[in-house]
């Protein structure tokens, strides 16, 4: 089986990678960017094939589709970080919509069939009232950020090329999800490099947050990872599902998780300039439907995510 994953140097693809080099008969090829940092699959590399391509350009995304000819497709690649989107709405909707839908006229015109996991986010739901709660794949979408609308526009992109021409795309809405290699810029990344950059006597003992009342719907990339496995191997084509933990946690939890696993005085301080524009206050998720049909279940517990999280920035920061 040939697998294509774009994004492959990211957090989620890196781990993906991982995965499905661990299995038989799977050839793995990544889409990277010119100049792709590589730090995140420096130790696989030479056990996957690489090509250069800008997803933005057609014409380079159907060149690699055309020579790879993929069993399947993961489609990680995105600016997916929400508070750059408000900063750079534009970058961030030609990158995520224009990008997918290069993918999907590529293998439409290549008339190949591979299955296609587009990968959507909890971000599409956004203003979700408490009575919604927890949130199934039929709550309304009401985006509270470029980023959230730049995904709810993949994910109806997909639903439609699958009605019109029969691509077998399947979509996914992934809530929160963490764990080893999370960018810096990320909450639980970020708490967890401060930490690690005070414990090396590199920042003040002072921890800079932002809202720390807003609740999200953890779940470890490890168990998403596989997830999205799963779901390419018997979701149904055109379909959506929620992947999710199904429990919530304060970003304040968040924090006093972190803190102890450290033996340093730390004090926490507000940061006016982490605060979003607007911000979605609870993200909880159903994943029955998804477990329903997998029996998927998290592995992982959220302390032990953090932990994890914590020590892979102790062994990166030098």
């Amino acid at each position: 089986m040939r697998v294509l994953i774009t994004g492959i140097t990211g957090f989620v693809g890196s781990h993906l990678a991982e995965y499905l080099l661990e299995m038989e008969n799977i050839e793995v090829f990544g889409i990277i960017r010119w100049r792709s940092k590589l730090e995140n699959i420096e130790h696989i590399k030479d056990k996957i094939n690489l090509f250069e391509c800008d997803i933005r350009d057609a014409s380079s995304v159907r060149h690699v589709i055309e020579e790879v000819k993929p069993d399947k497709i993961f489609h990680l690649a995105a600016q997916s970080f929400v508070p750059s989107s408000f900063n750079a709405p534009a970058e961030t909707l030609t990158t995520n919509i224009i990008g997918q839908l290069n993918i999907l006229e590529a293998v439409r015109d290549l008339k190949i069939d591979p299955v296609i996991h587009i990968a959507g986010s909890s971000e599409e739901y956004g203003l979700v009232y408490p009575q919604e709660l927890p949130i199934t794949e039929s709550n309304p979408l009401r985006p509270l950020s470029p980023y959230g609308v730049s995904k709810v526009a993949q994910d109806l992109l997909a639903f439609q090329y699958y009605k019109s021409y029969g691509i077998r795309v399947i979509r996914t809405r992934a809530f929160n999800h963490t764990g080893p290699r999370r960018g810096e810029v990320f909450v639980c990344s970020n708490f967890a490099r401060q930490i690690a950059l005070i414990e090396k006597g590199k920042q003040s003992p002072y921890l800079y947050v932002g809202n720390l009342e807003a609740e999200r719907d953890f779940t470890d990339v490890r168990d998403i990872i596989r997830a999205y496995w799963l779901i390419t191997e018997v979701g149904i084509p055109g379909e959506v599902y929620n992947i999710c933990s199904e429990k919530t946690w304060k970003v304040s939890e968040v924090v006093n998780i972190l803190l102890s696993f450290t033996d340093k005085k730390i004090e926490i301080k507000p940061d006016p300039k982490r605060m979003r524009p607007s911000d979605v206050p609870i993200l909880l998720g159903s994943c029955k439907k998804f477990k329903e049909l997998t029996a998927w279940k998290p592995k992982y517990s959220f302390p032990q995510t953090l932990k994890d999280l914590l020590n892979w920035w102790r062994k990166k920061i030098q």
